[in-house]
């Protein structure tokens, strides 16, 4: 049974990315230009955060990025949270409008 689950997952890519003139190698599921957008993306954000803050040290410019990219998830899940409650009323009002037509 062990061996039918293991060729169940997805298998992995490694994917060497540069950030902020670091290199890492990501190992993921996910494809290799998911992970080169997703690295480019923190570098870009790295990078912009280091060009208001160019006294920080790299660690601390890599937990004040990861701040910031984690308020702005948070601020995109409540958002879209708001957008699918209110999409369910407006259904629910259509389903409403529909029954009573």
């Amino acid at each position: 049974m062990e061996a039918k689950a293991l060729s169940q997952q997805p298998s992995k890519t490694r994917t060497t990315v540069d950030i902020y003139g670091q290199q890492y190698s990501i190992v993921g599921t996910e494809s290799t230009s998911h992970i080169r957008l997703v690295a480019s993306m923190v570098d870009d954000k790295m990078r912009d955060i280091g060009a208001k803050n160019p006294y920080l040290d790299i660690n601390k410019l890599a937990v004040l990025t990861a701040v910031n990219v984690v308020h702005e998830y948070l601020k995109l899940k409540e958002d879209y949270e708001l957008v699918e409650k209110e999409l369910k009323y407006y259904l629910e009002k259509e389903k409403d409008w529909t029954n009573n037509a």
